[in-house]
């Protein structure tokens, strides 16, 4: 395993921590950089140092912006001025990327990583891997990443830390950042976690409207979930006729006709103002 010199910008926030976690792990150099006083106490509260942002960046090969898209900007346009040339600059959502918003500048390289997240197809074979339903921890996770650049020297280091952070890795994707912005939130925010949230809703009304008891609803419900999502995305059994005639019923009664719309350049542009809370338009 090389060694890579790493700083982790937002080093205790939500996913700050969960880098440093798998980042102790590893023989990298590690510095960890934090702002808020209540995040600089769980850092070290976790028996890691602190550094300050201009000594972390020096010589870093890999800076890590673990700070929320929305607050990408800024961090910038403070972080960005002081790397040395050839830095890798990773951040973990594509949307500030792809909006155009990172600070430019010629002689680094931007990137993004985003875990996938463990597949509901992934075989589990204990109890951690199936109570680590976010990844990084127990269950091995695919990511996809973006680094719209022609050096494949660079990629692999980036490669090679994408693997450490989100550890326990299967396999990195390379994909461009506008498709990876389509990825996310397009495809798994707007469509995946949409839906599973409106599965929620859904049980809610069997139970407290119709008065369904709640555990025979979960069971029937959580079961055909599965069926579903085995015969939609995999074709593992074929959906009966009855059944084929309910689901367009509510897809006609449920879904737009036009709901496709989501995946146009203008959408996306429009969903990611919203995202990041922009006060004027995505300039392309």
């Amino acid at each position: 395993m090389k060694k890579y010199s790493v700083a982790v910008i937002g080093a205790g926030g939500k996913m700050g921590t969960r880098i440093a976690d798998n980042l102790d792990e590893t023989n990298h150099d590690v510095r960890y950089v934090e702002n808020s006083p209540e995040a600089r106490e769980r850092v070290q509260s976790a028996g890691r140092k602190l550094t300050e942002l201009s000594e972390a960046v020096k010589g870093a090969d890999v800076v890590i912006l673990a700070v929320p898209d929305r607050a990408l900007e800024a961090v910038t346009a403070s972080v960005t001025p002081q790397l040395d040339a050839e830095t890798i600059v990773l951040t973990l959502d594509p949307a500030a990327a792809y909006a155009n918003l990172l600070l430019p500048r010629e002689d680094i390289y931007y990137s993004v990583a985003h875990p996938c997240h463990p597949s509901v197809f992934y075989p589990r074979v204990s109890e951690e891997e199936w109570a680590d339903t976010f990844g990084g921890i127990a269950c091995p996770m695919d990511v996809v990443a973006a680094f719209d650049y022609d050096n494949r020297e660079k990629r692999d280091v980036l490669e090679a830390v994408i693997h450490d952070i989100y550890s326990p890795v299967l396999k990195v994707h390379w994909v461009t950042v506008k498709q990876l912005a389509q990825l996310e939130p397009t495809l798994a925010e707007t469509i995946a976690c949409m839906v599973g949230d409106f599965l929620k809703d859904a049980l809610d009304e069997t139970v407290n409207t119709l008065g369904v008891p709640e555990d025979a609803a979960k069971a029937m419900f959580y079961g055909h979930v599965q069926v579903a999502l085995a015969n939609g995305l995999r074709g593992d059994n074929p959906f009966s006729d009855a059944c084929l005639i309910a689901m367009d019923y509510g897809r006609s009664r449920i879904i737009k006709e036009d709901w496709k719309v989501v995946f146009d350049d203008a959408e996306l542009d429009r969903n990611l103002e919203k995202m990041l809370q922009l006060d004027r338009p995505i300039e392309r």
